[in-house]
């Protein structure tokens, strides 16, 4: 569906290219959680995947399509909730009646279903809400769209604790397999539940990527106070009742995705995860 190809890209006032030689190639019908640490280039890849940056080298593919040409039959395919945005002092019947029209697959009916399930309405005046109901109104029109793709940078940035788990339900009832959806953030914890893939990205080089039915056959998270199966983690990281332990999944047991242990182990031993579930980045070349 789409295809990022040896890019490259640097802001000027930055000696060092945020990203450099960097490929990644999305599935349609996933809903994909984009992890790294601050400053890798996570907000600047969706930038990229939109269109509204331009790589220095390489290429961004959409269904065969260069999206720096930012053809119409494109644009009106994928949508960018960015972790930052700002909506008109208008209402927001009337924000949909203007900007609906690029999206030819817009949907009024789902717009009430998404607005209801965050408890708003259409009645809403956008210059009276405060950032996190904007936040809920912005990224009900972007669902609402129906576009192929849907980019999400940092999304639950701003909700309070009930709005997170409006969240969950709000993306679960939006997906399908037409649809494409990537979450960009550090609140990992907020998605773990909706994802169906995982991406890991350090250093412009992709660490994982994975299904989560694929990590979960072979790791097993789990909480445990026993020393002698700490020693035999993958990764470990402590808990109330001792640790949350990363082990490989001998025995094939039903487990739970823990993101917060992937997401360290990925970092700290690259190396075992590429093994397991990438062993080509390890053969010589």
């Amino acid at each position: 569906m789409l295809q990022a190809k040896n890019v490259s890209f640097g802001y000027h006032r930055r000696r060092k290219e945020v990203l450099s030689d960097f490929s990644l190639s999305l599935k349609t019908g996933k809903v994909y959680g984009l992890l790294g640490k601050n400053g890798v280039g996570k907000s600047t890849l969706l930038y990229l995947m939109s269109g509204l940056l331009t790589p220095k080298r390489g290429r961004v593919m959409y269904r065969g399509t260069d999206v720096r040409r930012r053809l119409p039959a494109t644009l009106q395919d994928m949508f960018l909730v960015p972790e930052e945005f700002d909506l008109p002092s208008v209402s927001l019947v009337s924000y949909i009646e203007l900007n609906s029209r690029f999206y030819p697959r817009f949907s009024k009916e789902d717009m009430v279903r998404y607005l209801h399930l965050f408890e708003m309405d259409m009645d809403a005046h956008l210059g009276a809400l405060s950032m996190g109901q904007k936040k809920k109104v912005f990224m009900s029109f972007a669902l609402a769209t129906n576009t192929s793709l849907l980019l999400m940078d940092e999304p639950t940035n701003g909700l309070d604790i009930p709005g997170k788990s409006q969240f969950r339900k709000f993306l679960a009832s939006g997906i399908s397999e037409e649809k494409t959806i990537v979450i960009s953030t550090h609140q990992i914890r907020d998605i773990d539940k909706v994802l169906d893939h995982v991406l890991i990205m350090d250093n412009s080089h992709v660490l994982l990527d994975e299904s989560i039915s694929g990590i979960c056959n072979k790791l097993l998270f789990m909480e445990s106070d026993d020393r002698e199966l700490a020693k035999r983690a993958l990764y470990a990281l402590p808990s109330v009742q001792g640790n949350y332990l990363m082990l490989p999944n001998t025995e094939e047991a039903e487990t739970e995705i823990n993101l917060e242990l992937l997401f360290g182990a990925t970092l700290s031993v690259p190396e075992k995860i590429a093994e397991m579930f990438h062993p080509q980045m390890n053969e010589p070349r």
